[in-house]
Order: C-alpha cells, then sequence, then structure tokens
C-alpha cells in the first residue's frame, strides 16, 4: 500500500499487478514486501542498468533522479525538500495530527497557568 501511495504522489500509478512485480523485481528474502535494504537495491540496481526500460521500478528511479554534477549538492538537497514539502502539504492527515498536536500544547500551557495561579492565591492564605 505505501509503494502504491508513492507512486501515486509521484506522477506515475501503477496497478495492483505492477506493484507486486515491482515488488518481486527486488524482493531478496521473498517475503512479498520491500525491506529498506530492497528499496535502495532499486536505485542500485537502476544505476547499473539491471531494471527493465517498462518497468515500474525503472519509472520509480527515474522520477527521483537527480544529476548532482549539474544541481550541485545545494540542488540537490533543495530538490529533495521541495519534494517531502509537497508531500508533507498535500497529507491532509498530517495537517490535523499537527492542529491535534497545537490544540494538547496550548491546553497543557493554559493548564499550566492556572496552576501556578491557583498556587500564588493559595499562597495568599497561608
Amino acid at each position: 500500500m505505501e509503494l502504491k501511495l508513492m507512486m501515486e504522489k509521484l506522477g506515475a500509478p501503477q496497478t495492483h499487478l505492477g506493484l507486486k512485480n515491482m515488488i518481486k523485481e527486488v524482493d531478496e528474502d521473498f517475503d512479498s514486501k520491500l525491506s529498506f535494504r530492497e528499496f535502495l537495491l532499486i536505485f542500485r540496481k537502476a544505476a547499473a542498468g539491471e531494471l527493465q526500460e517498462d518497468s515500474g521500478l525503472h519509472v520509480l528511479a527515474r522520477l527521483s533522479e537527480i544529476d548532482v554534477s549539474t544541481e550541485g549538492v545545494k540542488g540537490a538537497k533543495s530538490f529533495f525538500e521541495a519534494k517531502v514539502q509537497a508531500i508533507n502539504v498535500s497529507s491532509r492527515f498530517e495537517e490535523e495530527i499537527r492542529a491535534e498536536q497545537e490544540e494538547r500544547k496550548k491546553q497543557a500551557e493554559e493548564m499550566k497557568q492556572r496552576k501556578a495561579a491557583f498556587k500564588e492565591l493559595q499562597s495568599t492564605f497561608k
């Protein structure tokens, strides 16, 4: 499911069978899942020219490719930061979580202030 969502966000949606074939192409431990090592293997195989031109993995590697010799390191940094920002902005779920966290922080700060005010008032009666 994560691979499906990633491919959709990169603008190269795949069918269910296409995704299964992508996983099979790099699945070293035959668990029908992509581990981090297997994910990195996609890019190693792409650099070595071992991926089929029409495969989804080739598309994935090409979409996330950047030429550091022309862009420079700072160009690569801004490229990936822009990709991350685009993904984060498009995710409503993350925005909802952030809003909830801000609300909890606000409530905790208000609670802290009320307790401090109460203790101050309490100290006047001692």
